[in-house]
């Protein structure tokens, strides 16, 4: 399976917010507008073993699975003793899309996942050793596990609970060992703290708007949120893991265990709140993964666990078969979508296609690097972060490429080569329907249309692309916030249509 991860890795282009992702590692920065610093650290690394390749940027994810499935396996050996739990541990994370698969697309995430795992780890460790100074790892771990993604902040329930439900809390609240250990955390994730007192709290600031924002009540985002927990953790694999956890919240609680109690807050509290929001709100595709891989634990753990409650045979046996048929069809299915994507010529889905819809970004550059060369055009502008990032991996410094709008995401970016586009005329490549016309109608721009591009996916035309050339006009690296060229705050939806049409 990781032979399986490797190949896809390579053969698939990126994403866009792969190449999104992958012009953050060339930045320095201590964060970024729309995550933090730790994925782009990660990228780093892999282009610099692997160089500018698809597998350099995602080599990463690659790392972050086996790590992942051996604190897994660990966690599940240190409560069991049980080789054939063990094994279903580490099976598990095979048998869910998103993990068996998806984890070579880098994203935020395969940071986040290695780094949760581990500070769960090691309080499972301080559990079981009564050791104070597994704290101290555990806040080390949680630092670096909020470096990589915020949701992950919606773990300290389980701490929480793990700390003050069992006997232990009076001891432990007044040993400087938790304190130590949060303090660590805090440290860990100061660059953040840096970077946002630097630039207005920016990032917070953007987060709590999508989260906060009142919106209307809806069945349908509830629906793709309950499908996408399905389609990426398993139609057989996501139910297992729910009555699994069920039975461990009601273990733990009962009878004040520590792990179970930290495994089943560290998943159901998420995955309710996740629930309860996807009422008003679409819950992005990975925003929930941080958690599962905790609830493969506890499936693993449940299912020793049932004898010694006294739970029946018959029931300790259908719990053994439906996770044994979770791991069976669920890495079938894995197996047959890693073909259809690697090796099938068919296009089942249209623009639907979730990995279609985002491919072909190399028919734009194509008819781009035409235009630049018989134009005589020496940089390229572009109004959404998707292309602006296609562009930048296709190119690879070769010409400069800047959104001229969303400034906020660039902040603190270094020079993408003014001295190539002050002055000099530039190709405007727009993704139709085009809704910045109004914003360089107010400039001293001057466009004019020079063809269309589609981009297509096995024979479905996926999008339409306007490129026309752009002169007479500069465009601001660091305009004021108050500019319509800087404006954070429409990322995130907070203005009306109208001013952001």
């Amino acid at each position: 399976m990781t032979i399986v991860r490797i190949v896809y890795a390579s053969v698939l282009d990126l994403r866009t917010d792969e190449a999104y992702y992958w012009t953050w590692s060339k930045e320095l920065q201590l964060c970024f507008l729309d995550h933090p610093p730790m994925i782009a650290w990660f990228i780093r690394l892999g282009t610099a073993l692997f160089g500018d390749t698809n597998l350099g940027v995602r080599f990463a994810g690659i790392v972050a699975m086996g790590a992942s499935q051996l604190l897994l396996a660990d966690i599940v050996r240190r409560v069991t003793h049980d080789a054939r739990a063990v094994m279903l541990a580490a099976l598990l994370p095979e048998a869910a899309l998103y993990y068996g698969l998806l984890m070579a697309k880098v994203a935020p995430d395969i940071a986040a996942i290695p780094f949760a795992l581990a500070m769960i780890w090691a309080l499972v460790r301080l559990a079981e050793t009564d050791d104070g100074r597994w704290w101290l790892a555990a806040g080390l771990f949680g630092g670096l596990a909020l470096l990589s993604k915020f949701t992950v902040v919606m773990l300290l329930p389980a701490v929480a609970a793990f700390l003050l439900v069992p006997g232990w809390r009076s001891r432990w609240l007044l040993s400087p060992y938790p304190w130590c250990g949060a303090l660590i955390a805090l440290v860990v994730f100061s660059p953040v703290l840096i970077w946002n007192a630097q630039h207005d709290w920016a990032s917070f600031r953007f987060q709590f708007v999508r989260a906060t924002a009142p919106r209307d009540f809806s069945f349908r985002t509830f629906g793709d949120y309950l499908g996408l927990q399905f389609g990426q953790v398993g139609f057989v694999v996501l139910p297992v893991t729910l009555s699994a956890l069920t039975l461990t919240a009601r273990r733990g609680y009962r009878e004040r265990q520590p792990v179970a109690i930290l495994l089943s807050t560290a998943v159901l509290v998420p995955f309710l709140y996740f629930l309860w929001k996807s009422f008003t709100l679409r819950i992005g595709d990975t925003w929930p993964m941080f958690m599962w891989p905790i609830g493969f634990a506890a499936v693993a753990i449940n299912i020793v666990a049932l004898p010694r409650d006294g739970a029946s045979a018959w029931f300790t046996r259908s719990t053994r078969r439906w996770a044994r048929i979770a791991v069976a069809s669920g890495i079938a299915t894995v197996l047959l979508i890693f073909l259809y994507y690697v090796a099938a010529p068919w296009n089942f889905l249209g623009r639907t296609d979730p990995i279609g819809a985002e491919a072909g970004y190399q028919q734009v550059a194509a008819r781009v690097d035409q235009e630049l060369a018989r134009t005589g055009a020496t940089w390229i502008a572009t109004s959404d972060y998707r292309t602006y990032a296609m562009m930048r991996w296709f190119f690879r410094g070769r010409v400069p490429v800047i959104q001229i709008n969303e400034r906020a995401r660039f902040m603190g970016f270094r020079d993408p080569g003014m001295g190539l586009i002050a002055g000099h005329p530039g190709l405007y490549v727009v993704r139709e329907p085009d809704g910045t016309g109004r914003l360089l109608a107010e400039t001293t721009a001057r466009r004019e249309p020079l063809g269309r591009v589609e981009r297509t996916w096995r024979g479905v035309v996926m999008d339409r692309y306007a490129i026309d050339s752009l002169t007479g006009w500069t465009p601001e690296l660091a305009p004021p916030p108050d500019s319509p060229f800087y404006q954070w705050r429409w990322l995130a939806g907070e203005l009306d249509g109208t001013a952001r049409a």
